[in-house]
């Protein structure tokens, strides 16, 4: 059965690869928010998922002391291995704590729950915001993309995060609270870009957990738009059981089922972040897969 699924999944999408043209090498994009709860580390697994199946090489760095991007590509973070708290605090080289997944193309930078004591280890640390950075240089041309999974606070790892990336990417719950820290989060992106990293762009702000049938829903994903226009993916994130699911079981969505409405959100998504880089065909500008509305 897991046979002919992924026989299934490899017919589906062998034609769209075709629409791959050229490939942006060690771009590195951090996913941000400081609230918890929105679909950052949903999105990092799942986006991360979807270019690596495009046959994009793809790092995914766990920046997360809660460590739930390691457990949902099928890792146990208390296991003893080499860790990103390994590469920030004790000076180990990301090549020797970087793991492969069972999804092809996909690589993990493994978290620790001894990550959370770390902003405070690094606060007399003298170039304490550029660690992540240094750390992630040696591996950047080893990579088309590389995504990391930022902690839900605007703490020193945050900072560190932001510091490293080319760009980040925003992702927003579809509810009223969700939009109150934007601006917060917004604040902080305009303090990186002009005292640590000037040339740190928005990728885009991600609307996720989006539900058709609520009529909050709705008026978010409109005063989104309407205040941040351009900024905006087309792609929504739709609230799906098979994206809550698939971490249970260690696996991407796309991995777990691949027909799934999350599934397809996250490969549309992956292909307005291609689009948007260079990587694909600009006449091929439609969506690459309709969303079951079902």
């Amino acid at each position: 059965m897991e046979q002919q699924k992924n026989l299934n999944f490899k017919k589906q999408y062998s034609a769209k690869q075709q629409l791959i043209t050229t490939k942006t090498m060690g771009k590195i994009i951090a996913i941000a928010n400081q609230k918890g709860g929105v679909g950052k580390t949903t999105t990092a697994i799942n986006l991360a998922a979807s270019l690596a199946v495009l046959e994009f090489k793809t790092l995914l760095v766990d920046a997360d002391p809660q460590a739930n991007s390691t457990s949902g590509v099928g890792f146990d973070p208390k296991e003893n291995r080499v860790n990103i708290y390994d590469c920030l605090m004790n000076d180990k080289l990301a090549k020797d704590a970087i793991v492969e997944t069972e999804t092809p193309n996909l690589h993990l930078l493994p978290s620790h729950l001894d990550l959370v004591g770390a902003e405070i280890e690094l606060i007399n640390h003298p170039n304490r915001e550029r660690i992540m950075k240094t750390i992630l240089e040696e591996v950047k041309n080893n990579y088309d993309y590389i995504f990391i999974d930022c902690s839900p606070s605007l703490g020193l790892i945050t900072v560190n995060a932001l510091t490293a990336a080319d760009s980040v990417l925003v992702p927003v719950q579809c509810e009223y609270f969700a939009l109150e820290g934007l601006g917060k989060l917004l604040n902080t992106i305009k303090i990186v870009q002009n005292r640590l990293n000037n040339p740190l762009q928005i990728e885009g702000i991600l609307l996720t957990m989006y539900d058709a049938r609520l009529r909050l829903s709705n008026q978010i994903v409109t005063e989104v738009k309407r205040h941040f226009s351009e900024m905006v993916f087309d792609v929504i994130v739709h609230r799906n059981t098979k994206l809550g699911e698939a971490p249970s079981f260690g696996k991407p969505v796309i991995m777990y089922d691949a027909d799934s409405t999350g599934a397809v959100n996250y490969l549309n998504l992956a292909r307005e972040i291609l689009q948007k880089n260079g990587g694909i065909n600009p006449q091929h500008t439609g969506e690459l897969l309709k969303v079951n509305q079902n």
